[in-house]
């Protein structure tokens, strides 16, 4: 079945569309016709020709499922029970309202006597140094408070799986969605609030024995998984801002992961029409170097038509995957434009970025938009910078010498449905992408 949605870019002369519905502003006649009845987004495939999820068979999640196994979930206690419940059969979950995993608050999950005052005198640089890693009772009960998170925040998507929000208001707050060794998923019309991990580790040997907070739980991980679509999801950091969040020992108190991370030769993955907001560290596809033997071949993924708004980096940053970015929208905000990056070349990457539409504030520099990690050669093409065609590698090159990119990704992507110009993108994106806006 192909996916009719509200971004067809018909002409609208006649009606306002809101989110999927026509408000009809005069009916004409004895009696007006009955409104056609909503699509199941349940029952709605992938698209043939939409992106790497199209390859090789196709994406249909749960499109199948029988009735006994579609669910009406609004609990998070609900939901991780119709996961488990038949297996992989083909299943449909609809997810009605905001349906919180972490309702009870961080103090749920704390055990061993955790104090993050104590956590801190303990490991102050001043009293513990920065040349081994933390080690001590309080560490012990952060590690032991950090699995009780662990095993009430994740859940785990079974093959043939769909998981759709009803309506326009529904999602996930605080949960991370682990699409883990299994095929066919798909996601879509969720808001998700990234996960806060209650219990950051301090690792005072990091950032070249400087210390630093890293924290765990992505909003979605694909982990070795073939065939998924990502669609007309919104994603962001909700309640919990980066920028609100406490420093300590001059680093930033990060209780923030990603937001979709594709890794661990996950492999035919549409991203589409999603809206990624506000958040730091947003997509890996690839998460280490030294995983060529499960990632190479792999990591297949298209990304189309979503919106970056305030997303410091990666978005996305490769390795070793075939990589396809266009039509998305990027927006990088005042406060973001001295430290951020787009697109990250990695080890063995593939990147083929063209036909995308990237907003900088005054003053930031062009040539950031590309971060050199590895020399991997990208196509990059036909983007276009506050409106004005633009080629993003000679403007690196020429910004950031000591970085120096090669052009020519090897490839050319074939599986794409409509491109829109780069100068429509901006308003076509806006109008489509994130959740409430499919139909």
């Amino acid at each position: 079945m192909n996916v009719r949605s509200c971004h067809d870019h018909a002409t609208m002369k006649a009606a306002v569309l809101l989110g999927c519905t026509a408000l009809v502003l005069t009916v004409t006649g004895p009696a007006a016709q009955a409104a056609a009845p909503a699509p199941d987004l349940g029952r709605q495939t992938l698209a043939a020709g939409d992106g790497w999820g199209s390859d090789a068979g196709g994406t249909t999640g749960g499109s199948a499922a029988d009735a006994a196994h579609v669910y009406t979930v609004t609990t998070w206690a609900q939901f991780k029970a119709a996961l488990k419940d038949g297996g992989s059969a083909p299943k449909i979950i609809k997810v009605k309202g905001m349906i919180d995993a972490v309702s009870e608050g961080c103090e749920a999950f704390t055990t061993g006597g955790y104090d993050l005052q104590q956590y801190l005198k303990d490991y102050d640089p001043a009293v513990y140094g920065n040349d081994k890693v933390a080690m001590g009772p309080q560490e012990d009960a952060r590690v032991a408070s950090m699995a009780n998170q662990d095993s009430a925040i994740k859940a785990a998507i079974p093959s043939n799986t769909t998981i759709v929000g009803v309506g326009k208001n529904s999602g996930i707050l605080g949960g991370s969605l682990q699409i883990k060794a299994v095929s066919n998923v798909i996601v879509r019309n969720l808001t998700i609030e990234a996960p806060l991990d209650c219990f950051p580790k301090w690792d005072p040997t990091d950032d070249n024995n400087t210390g630093n907070w890293n924290s765990e739980y992505d909003a979605v991980v694909v982990y070795g998984t073939d065939h998924v679509w990502i669609d007309h999801n919104t994603l962001t950091d909700g309640r919990y801002p980066d920028s609100e969040r406490p420093s300590y020992f001059g680093k930033v108190f990060q209780q923030h992961d990603g937001l979709t991370d594709i890794v661990r030769g996950a492999n035919y993955v549409t991203v589409s029409w999603n809206s990624f907001k506000d958040h730091d560290k947003n997509m890996l596809i690839g998460n280490s170097d030294s995983t060529a033997t499960t990632d190479g071949g792999k990591l297949k993924v298209t990304m189309h038509h979503n919106k970056f708004d305030g997303i410091l980096q990666r978005s996305p940053r490769v390795r070793f995957g075939q990589v396809d970015v266009y039509n998305n929208s990027y927006v990088v905000p005042e406060s973001q434009k001295s430290d951020y990056y787009l697109f990250g070349v990695g080890i063995s990457s593939q990147l083929y970025a063209s036909d995308n539409a990237i907003s900088l504030p005054a003053g930031a520099e062009v040539g950031k938009v590309l971060k050199k990690w590895s020399e991997s050669p990208l196509t990059a093409v036909n983007n276009y910078v506050n409106g004005r065609l633009t080629d993003l590698i000679a403007v690196h090159n020429a910004e950031i010498p000591a970085e120096t990119l090669q052009s020519g990704a090897g490839w050319t992507p074939t599986l794409r449905t409509k491109v829109d110009s780069p100068r429509a993108v901006p308003s076509v994106v806006n109008r489509g992408a994130g959740a409430g806006k499919v139909c």
